[in-house]
């Protein structure tokens, strides 16, 4: 089975603001390349797990987020740390979906998808509802991330 590092992402690859979906959004967190470059040498799987309830508002479309999604796989390309896979989850948090973190739902078909080992990845999240998520999923080593990548 493989390992992954599972991401939030605005908040840990990338800088938080409300509802971005332009590449000229996109201001990376100091670190997230370097971090992601030792996870890809280390024979771990990067996977971004998002939430995007601005789908859900109506604030950009499906097609925005993954033309999004497709520029910022072509930098982590380009830095040396690819991305193996995104989920998102496009629903309102009202919806009861079971993808929406804290659910553990994008993480649980990731690890369906990549035949990965949740007991032995790790995941890094801005808010408790990434911890949540990934703790629900069976992945112990959960961190939350305030303003500063772990580099250790």
């Amino acid at each position: 089975m493989e390992r992954a590092l599972f991401l939030d992402r605005d908040g840990v690859v990338n800088v938080e603001i409300d509802y971005a979906y332009l590449p000229a959004q996109i201001t990376f967190m100091p670190g997230i390349f370097e971090l992601c470059r030792r996870a890809h040498a280390a024979g771990e799987k990067i996977i971004i797990v998002t939430n995007q309830s601005g789908i859900g508002r109506g604030f950009y479309s499906e097609a925005d987020f993954h033309a999004l999604m497709a520029w910022m796989k072509e930098k982590f390309t380009e830095e040396g740390a690819p991305l193996t896979a995104y989920y998102f989850c496009p629903h309102l948090p009202e919806d009861g979906c079971a993808c929406r973190k804290p659910k553990p739902g994008m993480i649980v078909q990731a690890a369906k998808d990549w035949n990965i080992d949740l007991g032995n990845s790790r995941l890094l999240g801005d808010k408790q509802s990434d911890i949540e998520a990934g703790t629900a999923a069976g992945i112990i080593d959960c961190c939350l991330v305030e303003g500063r990548l772990p580099l250790e």
